[in-house]
C-alpha cells in the first residue's frame, strides 16, 4: 500500500507548491509554503476545467451503458445456449484483443466523418465501447457460467421463460461481474487519450487527458510540473469516487 500511495502523495505535495518550488533543483519533496495557484490555473485553463470533466463524464457514462447493453446479453447467450459454432464465434469476438486499437483509429475516423459522428461525444463513446467489448464479453460469460444451471431449471419448472430466467434469476447473481465491467469501462474511457485526440478537434469537446497534455506546457515550452500534478490529482478523484 505504501509503494502504491507514495507516488500519489508526492504528486499531491507537488500540486500545492508554488511554481518556483515545483521546478527547484535539487527537488524538495515536501512543500515549504502552501499554494493553490496550480489548481487555480487548471480550473481556468482555456475552456475551463468543468468543460473537460463533463466531456469525460458524458463519454464514460455512455460507454458504460453501451458496454453493459451489448455484453451482458452476449455473455448470457454464450454461457447458457448451445448452438453450432458457439466456441468459434466466441474466439472471433476475442480476436480484436490482438489488434492494437491505434491501427483502427484512421479508418474509424474516416467512417465517423462520413456519417457525422466525428467530433461528437457519441462517436468517442462508440470507440471506447469497441475497445472494451471483447474483454467485457469474456468477463460476463464467465460470470454467467458461475451461476448454477439448477436455479434456472427450477425457474423453468415454475413456468419461467428464457427471458425471465435471465432477468430474474441469473442477472441479479452476476451484479459483481457487471460492476467490474462498468469499472473497467469507466477507467478505460476516462484515461483514454489517443482516440479522444483523433476524434475530437474542438477545444470545447476535449476530455481530461487532452487537457493534461495542454496544461503541462509552461513558459518557453518547459514543463509546468505544478499544474501537471494538480491536473493529475483532479483526474484521479472521479476514478476513486466511482470505485468506492
Amino acid at each position: 500500500a505504501a509503494l502504491m500511495i507514495a507516488p500519489v502523495a508526492l504528486s499531491f505535495f507537488a500540486s500545492i507548491k508554488p511554481s518556483a518550488d515545483a521546478v527547484a533543483i535539487p527537488p524538495t519533496y515536501l512543500p515549504r509554503t502552501l499554494s493553490l495557484e496550480n489548481y487555480w490555473k487548471i480550473i481556468h485553463y482555456q475552456a475551463g476545467l468543468w468543460t473537460y470533466v463533463s466531456n469525460s463524464l458524458i463519454v464514460a457514462v455512455m460507454a458504460i451503458v453501451f458496454v453493459l447493453a451489448l455484453c451482458v446479453p452476449a455473455g448470457y447467450g454464450l454461457a447458457r445456449f448451445k448452438f453450432r459454432g458457439k466456441e468459434v464465434l466466441f474466439l472471433m469476438l476475442l480476436l480484436p484483443l490482438m489488434i492494437p486499437y491505434q491501427a483502427l483509429l484512421s479508418p474509424l475516423y474516416l467512417m465517423f466523418a462520413k456519417i457525422g459522428l466525428a467530433n461528437t461525444h457519441l462517436g468517442l463513446a462508440i470507440v471506447h465501447t469497441i475497445l472494451q467489448v471483447p474483454f467485457s464479453i469474456y468477463l460476463m460469460r464467465n460470470s454467467f457460467e458461475g451461476v448454477p444451471k439448477e436455479l434456472e431449471e427450477a425457474a423453468v419448472i415454475d413456468g419461467a421463460n428464457s427471458f425471465q430466467c435471465f432477468w430474474r434469476v441469473s442477472l441479479p447473481l452476476t451484479v459483481p461481474g457487471m460492476i467490474t465491467v462498468a469499472l473497467f469501462a469507466f477507467i478505460t474511457s476516462w484515461n483514454e487519450f489517443l482516440a479522444a485526440l483523433v476524434v475530437m478537434n474542438k477545444e470545447t469537446a476535449f476530455t481530461v487527458p487532452i487537457m493534461l497534455v495542454g496544461v503541462r506546457t509552461g513558459h518557453m515550452f518547459s514543463v509546468d510540473w505544478g499544474a501537471l500534478q494538480a491536473g493529475i490529482i483532479v483526474s484521479i478523484v472521479p476514478c476513486l469516487a466511482i470505485y468506492v
